[in-house]
């Protein structure tokens, strides 16, 4: 039987060395945390090391969709959706790819929001475009129907974009839009996909 060779015991680390390495390593995570965590995901620095190496703006930018998000949730979190899910039956299963089934446009004075929503069936997939005018445009795109919810994309301060989803479940899959810039912003947005119907929710 082959029994493995001890351990010098003046190679292993002595108590006070473990120790150390243990203070060395909790000082280390405080100064991540305080230094890029803090920052990047709650916009708290109170280092200035954040906003210097562009971290605070990453918080920023986080902490204010978040709260655009709740803001969305609470106006929106509690409707009804039978009517939805009723309409949702009657999508067809085929759109066509080379256009764009519906394009909608709107104009947002500072401060103002509005959104745009597609009644969706489990399974169904839509493919978007849009582009902004004038400004920058802040933008969640998310869903909720029967008590559930998922973000799908988010941006601050964008003049365009383009994609596509799957919905997880049938609902409202869309977007809410805010104008935090300083001139008026229009947005044209264009859709396609399996969906019932494409409504603006002010």
């Amino acid at each position: 039987m082959y029994n493995a060779n001890k351990p010098d015991p003046d190679e292993l680390p002595s108590s006070a060395q473990l120790l150390r390495s243990t203070i060395l390593a909790l000082i280390a995570a405080i100064v991540i945390l305080v230094t890029i965590v803090l920052p990047a995901e709650y916009n708290i620095d109170p280092t200035g090391i954040g906003k210097a190496i562009g971290l605070a703006e990453m918080g920023e930018i986080k902490q204010e969709l978040a709260r655009e998000a709740e803001e969305d949730r609470k106006t929106h979190g509690d409707q009804s959706n039978l009517l939805n899910g009723l309409l949702g039956l009657f999508v067809g299963t085929a759109h066509a790819q080379e256009a764009w089934r519906d394009e909608v446009t709107f104009t947002l004075a500072p401060g103002e929001y509005t959104e745009i929503k597609l009644v969706m069936n489990e399974g169904g997939s839509a493919e978007y475009e849009w582009a902004a005018e004038g400004g920058r445009i802040n933008y969640d795109l998310h869903a909720h129907g029967g008590g559930k919810s998922v973000d799908y994309e988010k941006g601050r301060g964008e003049t365009s974009g383009e994609g596509s989803f799957e919905a997880p479940f049938a609902g409202d899959h869309g977007w809410f839009w805010r104008n935090r810039d300083k001139v008026d912003v229009t947005v044209t947005l264009k859709t396609r996909g399996d969906y019932s119907e494409l409504k603006q929710e002010k």
